[in-house]
């Protein structure tokens, strides 16, 4: 059921989004007289879902969900018409259009992205709020897995700043670190200030385990998983796990590491229970697990910051907040450049993008991931690259340039090329989410 909800929000994210795209390029060009032959949502590949004609558009959905398209008269695009191309160039048709006409209704869907993801992100702050972990309260430090140990961070480190920058937020300290590209991580720890230096080596592994650290906090038990031996002991949700074999335990990452050294032994568990303290016998496994999770609501532990807007307030938030997300984006995509973060070893493709959204309905969740993506697909348009919207905006600049307009027959070769690129790396990209699920 989990996985059909995260399919579901992303395919509905990804059709709204696709649908204003194309709506964007279709506005500009009905503006300026230029004539729309079809206005597809996802590709129609050798058939469509449904379709029918209004005045000269046909208006259909296809079925293959890798985007959308506006078919424009008089322009060279991913239907490959060169019949229409070899006739004289008519009123109506792109190619007779002024270039700054042209520019606009090539730049439409970027721009209605990028307009979207604001008015989402001002819009679910003024609905919602916003809420998060002030990393002042985060009052018992980090936990921290392998890779933090590696680098030199411990759990119960307290995170002071990056760089010498505080963070305000807690869960901003990943993206702080790795974006900004840091050098260094100043903790507390038992009270005496500590500096971690960054290794440039440790950006990449950074980028492939995005959670090196997490809040830490007391074990109270939350639930169990199927077949779960704590269950089976006697162990319930609300339990406070004090000990083990008489040994004091505190923190979730210190019961963890006091198990892993306990493999296949008769162990006692204490617990505290409406005040009393009962001993629960059990023997752990050779996995090291017993089948218990931790209470995680933040709320339950410390004290979060919430940041209530109104009307006006949430506009220039959102604006604010939009623009934030792409300079982070950008920042991302840099990296995927760097041969020395090996960053384009962690692309993924739908399965990744799909996994992103909550296992259960949550709206404020979904509005939020497709602003998020909003301005993805907004980016990832203006690439330069032949076949998407940056493509045909590059030629655009140089035939303002030069005077010239690359030739038809170059262009064709151009969109071919392009069309060749972005279908590798989507299969690259996808394929990666395969590799990953069979090395979980």
């Amino acid at each position: 059921m989990e996985i059909f909800i995260k399919a579901a929000q992303f395919f509905l994210s990804l059709s709204i989004l696709v649908l204003l795209h194309e709506f964007g390029h279709f506005a500009f060009a009905r503006l300026f007289n230029t004539r729309v032959e079809k206005f597809y949502i996802f590709f129609d590949a050798w058939f469509s879902v449904f379709k029918f004609k209004k005045g000269d558009t046909e208006y259909g959905m296809g079925w293959l969900p890798l985007g959308g398209y506006v078919k424009i008269s008089g322009m060279i695009d991913e239907s490959m018409d060169k019949e229409q191309m070899k006739q004289p160039p008519k009123p109506y048709e792109f190619r007779s259009k002024p270039a700054w006409q042209r520019l606009l209704i090539m730049t439409g869907g970027v721009l209605v992205n990028f307009i979207l993801a604001l008015v989402i992100y001002a819009s679910v702050l003024f609905v919602w709020g916003e809420q998060y972990l002030p990393t002042e309260n985060a009052k018992y430090g980090i936990m921290a897995d392998s890779l933090a140990l590696e680098m030199g961070l411990k759990s119960g480190d307290k995170i002071v700043s990056v760089d010498g920058e505080e963070v305000e937020q807690f869960f901003q300290i990943m993206p702080a670190i790795v974006l900004n590209n840091a050098k260094s991580i100043e903790v507390m720890r038992n009270g005496e200030p500590i500096t971690i230096p960054v290794k440039e080596e440790s950006v990449a592994k950074l980028i492939k385990n995005p959670s090196f650290i997490s809040v830490r906090i007391p074990f109270i038990v939350g639930d169990f998983t199927d077949e779960s031996l704590a269950d089976e002991a006697g162990m319930q949700v609300g339990d406070n796990i004090v000990a083990i074999n008489g040994n004091p335990v505190t923190y979730f990452d210190e019961f963890k590491m006091q198990l892993s050294g306990l493999k296949n032994q008769d162990i006692l568990v204490t617990v505290s229970r409406d005040g009393e303290m009962k001993e629960l016998e059990l023997t752990v496994p050779e996995t090291g697990l017993i089948g218990v999770y931790p209470k995680g609501e933040l709320s339950d532990f410390f004290e979060l910051e919430k940041i209530e807007y109104g009307f006006f307030e949430a506009i220039p938030a959102g604006i604010n907040k939009g623009i934030t997300t792409m300079s982070d984006y950008l920042k991302q995509f840099k990296l995927i450049f760097s041969p020395k973060t090996k960053a384009y070893e962690s692309l993924g493709g739908f399965i990744t993008i799909g996994s992103i959204f909550p296992g259960e309905w949550n709206w404020q969740a979904f509005w939020t991931m497709t602003a998020f993506l909003s301005i993805i697909l907004a980016i990832m348009n203006i690439l330069p690259i032949p076949a998407l919207d940056g493509g045909h905006v590059m030629f655009l600049f140089y035939e303002i340039i030069t005077g010239r307009k690359p030739g038809d027959k170059f262009m064709e070769y151009a969109q071919i090329a392009g069309m060749v690129l972005l279908l590798s790396l989507l299969l690259y990209a996808n394929g990666n989410d395969v590799v990953k699920l069979f090395n979980r």
